[in-house]
């Protein structure tokens, strides 16, 4: 676990979580506004998965504290909507290799995995905040968002938007935890 966290000023560390929060959100609302215009899913499945399990975890396993307690249940319901888009329009880009029929049971185990991984991670490491879990889905979505870009080979359910807000959503924890942490 992460130990002896330096002491912020409280007005600094509010402001890089609910920014985090902000733009994030602000990343999903764009990701599900891009999913309707271009009647597909944006964000891929895995990536969702894994967004979902940490979500719920520390939202309702090892709840943060305020404000991301409250950040965790907003991104946990733009998460649901992106879900619904992902049942709506996932089918018809299911691999045509695999039967049609293995669609939902490939979502739960996906989603099972990324819950497993998220709390075993937390106990492995014995940190229930998040921060390993967190900068490791974040790694594996921007993985995953370029293949999915290259997978389509076209922009649909992306924009340059998404991918600034995301990075901007991104940039902000990582200086907190920079800061909470600097000889990390």
């Amino acid at each position: 676990m992460l130990k002896n966290p330096v002491t912020l000023d409280p007005t600094l560390e509010i402001l890089l979580q609910v920014g985090s929060g902000i733009f994030w959100t602000l990343t999903y609302l764009l990701i599900l506004r891009r999913g309707f215009k271009d009647k597909t899913y944006g964000m891929p499945v895995l990536a969702l998965c894994a967004n979902i399990s940490w979500e719920f975890t520390f939202a309702f396993i090892f709840p943060h504290p305020s404000p991301q307690l409250y950040i965790n249940y907003v991104w946990l319901l733009f998460d649901c909507g992106i879900l619904i888009q992902y049942f709506y329009y996932g089918r018809h880009q299911f691999p045509g290799n695999l039967p049609k029929a293995l669609f939902y049971p490939n979502f739960l185990v996906m989603l099972a995995f990324s819950a497993s991984t998220i709390i075993l991670i937390s106990y492995e490491f014995n940190e229930f905040i998040g921060i390993y879990a967190a900068f490791g889905q974040n790694l594996l979505m921007s993985v995953l968002f370029i293949s999915m870009l290259l997978k389509r080979n076209n922009f649909s359910g992306q924009s340059i938007y998404i991918a600034l807000f995301k990075m901007v959503g991104t940039i902000l924890p990582s200086t907190l935890f920079y800061l909470y942490f600097p000889n990390s």
